[in-house]
């Protein structure tokens, strides 16, 4: 019997813990949803935006903007992207590892000399890179709780702020890229200084469109009113990419659970069925033979 009851009570954990995850899944559905039409309404205007800046920039002089310029990379920024909540598989580690990656393969030495600065985004990547004793710049953890683009604007403007001054000469993202719910990219990107379009970017924009313009105000003018706003555009649709991959991942994760605790259930249940029935059978057996005992008595 003391088995039945400690079956009893694991099938009872196993069902609060299956009406938890199914709970989950359908705030993480409905989350999912709202995060996903806002990438997609997002993602086409900030690309088309980053191709203009591009070609734009691709045609004028290397000197002409301080975001555009080419340094050495003796001060880097890593923006990690991740999320505060866990319960949401290999999310937060993916990004985690890509970054690692990307430090192991071309910072190792700007790690050890103290010339590697980490913006995290997210409480799992602030906790982790805090734990590991690296250069953690400020606390951004509150910004999915309101995520918008004049809030993420603010933290874009303190990158570009911290790239004019000088004190960092290369910024770049590392972030999960939305592709479907059960499907999320680890991403790395360049942020700063700005990419110019290449050269069969270039030969097949020309191919498609020979067209001269006449921009006024003046290129260099449009470009630099142009730069701030793509930096800015970037960012907010990496934390977009990122929310909306966070809610898929963390729905594809508690469907995956509520699945697998109902096929715990279903065993423990066939465990408790039988250990239910050898305990009758038992029973029926000691009455048995007691019976025949007090026959024999007789």
């Amino acid at each position: 019997m003391a088995n039945l009851k400690e079956v009893r009570g694991r099938i009872s954990s196993i069902v609060s813990t299956q009406q938890i995850t199914k709970a989950m899944k359908m705030v993480s559905a409905a989350r999912f949803r709202r995060a996903t039409e806002a990438i997609v309404q997002m993602r086409p205007y900030a690309n088309k935006l980053r191709e203009i800046l591009g070609n734009l920039s691709a045609s004028m002089e290397d000197n002409s903007s301080v975001f555009a310029q080419e340094r050495d990379a003796r001060n880097v920024l890593l923006l990690v992207i991740t999320s505060n909540r866990g319960l949401a598989g290999s999310f937060n580690m993916n990004v985690i590892k890509t970054a690692n990656n990307l430090i192991s393969a071309e910072y190792a030495a700007l790690k050890k000399s103290g010339n590697l600065h980490i913006i995290a985004v997210g409480k799992k990547g602030q906790d982790y890179y805090q734990k590991h004793r690296y250069q953690v710049t400020g606390d951004h953890n509150e910004l999915f709780n309101n995520l918008s683009f004049a809030n993420a604007s603010a933290i874009a403007e303190e990158v570009m702020e911290g790239y004019v001054e000088g004190k960092y000469d290369k910024v770049v993202m590392i972030y999960n890229q939305f592709r479907n719910a059960a499907v999320q990219i680890p991403t790395t990107e360049q942020l700063l200084p700005i990419q110019k379009a290449g050269a069969e970017q270039q030969q097949a924009s020309a191919g498609s469109h020979r067209v001269d313009y006449i921009l006024e105000p003046s290129q260099q003018a449009i470009v630099e009113e142009l730069i701030p706003k793509s930096v800015k555009m970037q960012f907010y649709k990496a934390l977009l990419d990122s929310h909306a991959s966070e809610h898929g991942a963390r729905m594809t994760a508690m469907d995956k659970a509520t699945d697998n605790a109902g096929d715990l259930l279903r065993s423990l249940r066939l465990q408790y069925n039988r250990a239910r029935q050898a305990a009758i059978t038992n029973e029926i057996l000691e009455i048995v033979s007691g019976a025949n005992a007090l026959s024999s008595g007789d």
